[in-house]
């Protein structure tokens, strides 16, 4: 409800030979999405066995469309030239969004790791796996979606350690060596591959070795001008997709948000701000009446790391954004009676 001011506002912003119906869409589709599947997983009680499986069935595409890059990627040495992100390394799609992808499929292959490998023969697979996914997520030298992957996986463990009994911490310190013994063969690979650009790429340099003036690769000026929107009209907002129209106008470029909190704000003014208050905080509120899903601030950090570099681009960010709204608990023992002596004979 929150965002339909800005619709109205938009009617009367956005320039002439902007498509009113498309651009609506298109900034819209995004929030409304989050906003179906928060309603839907409110509350909704799940099994720590139930999630599990949920992830899985998340992961199996993410390897189907690792296997489509490997197989319909471009030789590397033809196409790494430079330390830029590589739409050609990721298969022909944006780079920004399949590193997004392959980082939730690193997310995931951790958790497997240390949760779903009950023999050492799974452990290993899902070991390769790691590797793999890693491997094309760090050639489309796309940063945000490689150290969003690695953020949450930190933030898991951290939670899953926590509240794990000591013998269960015991075989997590086990398994993290070879966690990290997985990961570091990726990046060595990666940047054998790369011909050393994978390095110059994560140092914030190009291919000369020389350092790069800005690390967001111009996303600053972006979430600077959507905040001076806001600062222009902080009570109704801009309008919706009025920030990518004005710098249509200003600057000839149609450049989109990679920032859906600017853009939030410079679109929708003080609803903006009511609406980021509810996505932060009411996940917070639940969090402190249920401790147990130790997958909780992961899937929160995931969601606001993606959005904050990629916007809302995919639908990913709204549906883990959901599952950290789910009542995650464990399984009830079930309640078997012993029969009646009546029954017996």
């Amino acid at each position: 409800m929150l965002l339909i001011p800005s619709i109205f506002v938009a009617s009367t912003t956005l320039s002439f030979d902007a498509n009113f119906r498309t651009n609506i869409a298109f900034v819209l589709s995004g929030p409304v999405c989050l906003g179906l599947t928060a309603l839907f997983c409110y509350n909704k009680p799940i099994s720590f066995k139930q999630m599990s499986e949920v992830l899985l069935y998340m992961l199996l595409p993410i390897l189907a469309h690792t296997a489509y890059v490997y197989f319909y990627a471009p030789d590397l040495r033809d196409v790494l030239t430079s330390t830029a992100s590589n739409s050609a390394a990721a298969g022909g799609f944006g780079a920004n969004q399949v590193a997004s992808a392959l980082g939730l499929g690193m997310f995931i292959l951790a958790v497997r790791i240390f949760l779903n490998s009950p023999t050492f023969s799974f452990r290993l697979l899902n070991m390769v796996l790691l590797i793999i996914i890693s491997y094309r997520a760090i050639l489309t030298f796309s940063r945000g979606g490689v150290i969003t992957g690695l953020l949450c996986i930190a933030i898991f463990l951290v939670m899953y350690y926590q509240q794990a009994k000591p013998k269960v911490r015991n075989q997590v310190l086990s398994a993290f060596i070879l966690f990290i013994g997985a990961l570091a063969l990726a990046w060595v690979i990666s940047s054998n591959q790369s011909g050393g650009l994978a390095e110059k790429r994560y140092a914030n340099q190009n291919a000369a070795g020389i350092e790069k003036e800005d690390i967001t690769t111009g996303r600053t000026e972006l979430f600077i001008n959507e905040l001076e929107g806001f600062v222009a009209s902080p009570f109704l907002g801009i309008g919706s997709s009025r920030a990518k129209d004005q710098r249509i106008e200003e600057a000839q470029q149609g450049l989109t948000s990679h920032n859906e909190i600017s853009r939030t704000l410079a679109e929708h003014g003080i609803f903006g701000v009511i609406i980021l208050v509810i996505l932060l905080f009411k996940p917070l509120n639940m969090r402190a009446n249920n401790r147990q899903n130790y997958y909780f601030y992961a899937f929160l950090a995931f969601w606001f790391a993606t959005i904050n570099h990629s916007s809302m681009r995919v639908a990913a960010p709204a549906f883990i954004y959901g599952l950290a709204l789910l009542n995650v608990r464990n399984e009830k023992p079930s309640l078997r009676r012993k029969p009646s002596p009546e029954l017996t004979d």
